[in-house]
């Protein structure tokens, strides 16, 4: 039955950022959400481990949710779902075999442990049926990161929108972040404000459709906690997040920083957190900037994010920390990645460019000119992302 369940999902839908198990879920016709029941079941799944609080609930939720038949067919969905849960994360963090032994009762009765070492997914007639399927989601939780390892620094365009997300993807570009500047600005918003937690929230839930590792701008938090922000991300299948100290014209403490940041890792292991540091950005505390990236990279900081810093801070902070380093693209490619940069990020650029573009077109019309070539109608129109 579970061969049968699993043989009408291709790995290839697996294969995307975020929460994995809400990924699975999404393809077996689930709602993203039913991830947060499967985990409150998988913590108690094995018979030796007590039944945790509202675990009984969580079942009855689920059987709801595929149907409301109390049969076999509901529980082999479970099954595969609650078994991809904490296996599939463990073989993300690297261990293997992802689950070091498992059980068997002997025809006498007698229970034996069987060490999956050197057959990670088992063999024979009791391999596991979602080998594939589980190392589709694992690859598509770790693409993202591995974005930051290739032999050229990560080229990330900020958008503001499906249209100019669709585009980038068009062109080739292999992920996308959002810009906090462009989604407030096109909503009558300032940046800066936390205001924009609900439009970019709707904003993520539209990207996550593309084929491509989806990074989201969450400012300084938007004033949410920590921890709910990142589930939040993390389930509707965001591959990471921007987070800065700055507050306004002001930096948060670095210590506070790294507190906000080790909640984040902590409620979300997987999701790739970039944490931006403003010193520069803000003409303050420059010369901690390096202490900074070393407390926040010790917090759990998958890359820092230094914009506007000049070339010898960059270099200090490549040499200070392990994780990768991000700049914006305020220089050339080449000088940015001789000095160790691993993400180079437009920020508002590109924004900020369409606006120029779209004023200069209009100006040209108001002074009887014709207005700069643009983008045919049906090449705008076919960038929309189809429902899937």
């Amino acid at each position: 039955m579970v061969e049968e369940i699993l043989s009408g999902v291709s790995p290839e839908r697996l294969r995307r950022g975020g929460d994995h198990v809400a990924t699975l879920a999404a393809a077996l016709g689930l709602p993203r959400a039913v991830s947060r029941d499967v985990r409150t079941i998988a913590a108690c799944y094995q018979p030796h481990v007590a039944i945790a609080p509202g675990a009984d609930r969580a079942v009855a939720r689920l059987v709801a949710e595929c149907g409301g038949s109390w049969d076999d067919a509901t529980a082999a969905v479970i099954c595969v779902l609650v078994q991809a849960c904490d296996a599939t994360a463990r073989l993300v963090e690297g261990h293997d075999p992802p689950v070091a032994t498992t059980r068997r009762i002997a025809p006498n009765g007698d229970e034996v442990i069987v060490d999956l070492s050197g057959a990670p997914f088992g063999e024979g007639r009791h391999a596991c049926p979602g080998k594939d399927h589980a190392l589709a989601l694992a690859d598509g939780v770790v693409q993202f990161s591995r974005l930051h390892e290739g032999p050229e620094p990560l080229i990330l365009p900020n958008v503001w929108d499906v249209a100019s997300a669709s585009m980038f993807v068009a062109a080739g570009f292999s992920a996308i972040g959002t810009t906090s500047l462009g989604v407030a600005a096109s909503h009558g918003l300032a940046d800066g404000l936390g205001l924009t937690h609900c439009p970019t929230v709707v904003l993520a839930r539209k990207l996550v459709r593309l084929p491509v590792p989806i990074t989201i701008d969450v400012e300084n938090g938007w004033g949410k906690d920590p921890a709910d922000l990142v589930a939040e991300l993390w389930e509707l299948g965001a591959a990471g997040i921007n987070i800065e100290d700055g507050r306004g014209d002001h930096l948060a403490g670095a210590t506070d920083q790294a507190r906000i940041i080790g909640e984040m890792k902590r409620a979300a292991p997987l999701l790739f957190l970039n944490a931006r540091i403003d010193t520069w950005w803000l003409g303050r505390e420059r010369d901690a900037t390096v202490t900074r990236a070393r407390m926040y990279e010790d917090a759990g900081a998958d890359g820092v994010f230094v914009p506007s810093a000049d070339e010898a801070t960059v270099a200090a902070v490549v040499d200070a920390v392990r994780i990768p380093v991000n700049v914006l693209a305020d220089r050339p490619i080449t000088r940015w990645r001789d000095l160790g940069v691993r993400r180079i990020s437009s920020g508002s650029l590109p924004y900020r460019c369409a606006l120029a573009a779209a004023q200069s077109a209009m100006n040209a019309i108001l002074r009887g000119g014709e207005a700069p070539g643009a983008l045919h109608y049906d090449e705008v129109n076919s960038l929309a992302i189809p429902m899937i």
